[in-house]
C-alpha cells in the first residue's frame, strides 16, 4: 500500500533534482559563453578593452543584482513561471545579440541575458534543497546541481567553438538562443507541479522547526565572498603565471582544462565529503589545500604546475558545493529562497571585485606576490567555517 506512494516521491525528487540541473547546465553555459564571443565582439564592433569589461559586467551585474528580486517575485508567480521566463528571456537575449548591428544593441541584449540569468541560482537550489529534505540528500543533490552547472560551462562554450569553424558568429549566437528558449519549454514541462509554486507545503513544515540563524548566515556568506574572491583571482592570474614560466597559448589552454575539469569533479565529490564528515572539516581541508597548492604554483616549473592543476582545481571548486549545502540549514522558517539569493549576490560579487583589486597589486607588486596574497587571504575562512559550525 506504501510502495507507490514512496515511488512517486522518489520520482518528484528526480524530475526536480534534473529540471534544475538542466537548468544550471544552461544558464551556466550561456553565461561563459560570453567569453568566448568577446573577442569576437571587439574585432567586429572595434570596441575598447574598457568596453569589453562592460559588457561582461552587464550581464554579471544584472544577474546578481536582481536575485534578491527574482526570489521575492517567485512568491507572487511560482518558482515554474521564474525559471521557465528566464529561460526564455536568457535565448531571446542571445536572439537578439546574434542581430545586433552596434554595441548599444549588443548591450541591451547582454543585460536582457543577465536579467533572465537571475531567477536560476536562488529558486533552482531551493528547489532542490525542498524536494530532498523530506527524504535526506540535500547535500548531494546541491552537489550534483553544482556539478550540472560546471557540465554546462564546457558543453556550450566549446559547442560553439566548433560551430565557429563552419558559421559565423551570428548564426552560432542565434543558434544558442532557440536552445534557450527549446530549454525554456522543456522546463516548463520537466517541473513538478508540487515544486511550481515558491514553498511545498512538505518543505515550509520540514523548516519549520528550525529557527535559522542570522549570524550564522553571515560567516557563511563572508565564507562564501573570500573563497568566490580567491577563486576569480586565481583564474585571472593563472594565464600570467604560465606564461611567465614560458606556456604558450596551448599550454594555457591545457592548464585551463586540467583546472577546469578538477574542478567540477571537485564539486560532486566535495558535497558528498561534506555528508560524511562535515562541514567545518571538510573547507578546512580543501581552503588549506588551496592555499598550500597555489603557494606551489608560484614556486613550481610548469610541468610542476601542470601536475597540481587537476588536484587545485578540485580543491578550489569543490568548497563552493559545501557552502551551498549549508544555507538551508541557517536560512530562517520562510527564507531559503532569499538566503539562497543573497549567498549568490554575495559569492558573484566577490568574484567579480577580486580580480580589479588584485589586479592592482599584481601591478604593483607583481603576479607572485598577488597570488600569494590570494593564498593567504583564504586562510580567513578557516575561523569563519568554525562559526559557522557553532551556529548549525
Amino acid at each position: 500500500m506504501t510502495a507507490e506512494p514512496v515511488a512517486a516521491e522518489t520520482a518528484t525528487r528526480r524530475r526536480a533534482l534534473l529540471a534544475a540541473c538542466g537548468a544550471h547546465a544552461i544558464h551556466d553555459g550561456l553565461t561563459d559563453l560570453i567569453y568566448v564571443l568577446l573577442p569576437i565582439w571587439q574585432s567586429q564592433f572595434a570596441i575598447s578593452y574598457a568596453m569589453v569589461g562592460l559588457l561582461r559586467g552587464a550581464y554579471s551585474g544584472m544577474m546578481a543584482g536582481f536575485q534578491l528580486l527574482a526570489s521575492r517575485l517567485a512568491r507572487r508567480w511560482g518558482r515554474a513561471r521564474m525559471l521557465v521566463g528566464g529561460t526564455a528571456l536568457a535565448g531571446v537575449a542571445y536572439l537578439i545579440a546574434g542581430q545586433a548591428g552596434g554595441i548599444a544593441m549588443l548591450l541591451v541584449a547582454l543585460l536582457l541575458g543577465g536579467l533572465g540569468a537571475s531567477p536560476q541560482h536562488p529558486l533552482a537550489s531551493s528547489m532542490v534543497t525542498d524536494s530532498h529534505e523530506a527524504g535526506g540528500g540535500v547535500k548531494q543533490a546541491l552537489a550534483q546541481y553544482n556539478f550540472a552547472g560546471d557540465i554546462g560551462k564546457t558543453l556550450i562554450p566549446g559547442l560553439v567553438g566548433m560551430l565557429l569553424v563552419v558559421l559565423s558568429w551570428r548564426a552560432s549566437v542565434t543558434l544558442m538562443g532557440l536552445l534557450g528558449l527549446g530549454a525554456a519549454a522543456l522546463l516548463w514541462w520537466l517541473i513538478p507541479a508540487h515544486h511550481a509554486g515558491a514553498s511545498p507545503v512538505g518543505a515550509a513544515a520540514a523548516t519549520a522547526v528550525r529557527t535559522g540563524s542570522a549570524s550564522g548566515l553571515r560567516a557563511l556568506l563572508l565564507t562564501g565572498v573570500l573563497d568566490s574572491a580567491v577563486r576569480m583571482g586565481f583564474l585571472t592570474f593563472l594565464p600570467f603565471l604560465l606564461k611567465s614560466k614560458g606556456a604558450g597559448t596551448a599550454g594555457i589552454g591545457l592548464a585551463l582544462s586540467l583546472l577546469f575539469v578538477g574542478g567540477a569533479f571537485g564539486k560532486l565529490l566535495c558535497g558528498y565529503l561534506g555528508a560524511r564528515i562535515g562541514m567545518m572539516k571538510t573547507v578546512w581541508l580543501t581552503e588549506s589545500l588551496t592555499a598550500l597548492l597555489i603557494v606551489l604554483a608560484v614556486w613550481l616549473p610548469q610541468a610542476g604546475v601542470l601536475a597540481v592543476l587537476p588536484w587545485l582545481g578540485l580543491a578550489l571548486n569543490g568548497t563552493s558545493s559545501v557552502l551551498y549545502g549549508t544555507v538551508p540549514e541557517l536560512a530562517a522558517p520562510g527564507k531559503r529562497e532569499q538566503a539562497f539569493a543573497l549567498f549568490y549576490t554575495g559569492t558573484i560579487g566577490g568574484g567579480a571585485l577580486a580580480p580589479v583589486l588584485f589586479g592592482r597589486l599584481g601591478d604593483a607588486a607583481g603576479v607572485p606576490v598577488a597570488l600569494v596574497a590570494l593564498a593567504a587571504i583564504l586562510l580567513l575562512t578557516l575561523p569563519l567555517a568554525w562559526r559557522v559550525n557553532h551556529a548549525l
